[in-house]
């Protein structure tokens, strides 16, 4: 699925965040989730406090959904952007260097 110029994967609801962008990131790359990771790709930890990620999108205590809103982060070469629903939009950055 395409949005723009960049690629949109929506993984399944019951997935935080961090792990979509990991889900993300290895469909992007056409690899295994579980080979993403250094040192041929960089550590979400290096770019993003994962346990926060969540935290940003998790329920509030009362169990009511957060307010609107959306973060976007570098990442893999992609600018990652996760929006209030969930979904997780990657685009290539133009800007990364060799």
């Amino acid at each position: 699925m395409t949005e723009g110029d960049g690629d949109s994967v929506d993984t399944s609801c019951d997935r935080v965040p961090s792990q979509k962008v990991i889900r993300a990131i290895a469909a992007a790359e056409g690899i295994p989730p579980e080979q993403l990771h250094p040192p041929t790709y960089e550590s979400l930890h290096t770019v993003v406090d994962p346990e926060a990620l969540d935290a940003l999108f998790a329920r509030r205590s009362d169990g009511a959904p957060r307010p609107g809103g959306e973060v976007t982060f570098p990442f893999c070469d992609y600018d990652v952007t996760i929006e209030r629903d969930g979904s997780v939009v990657l685009e290539e950055r133009s800007d990364v260097s060799e």
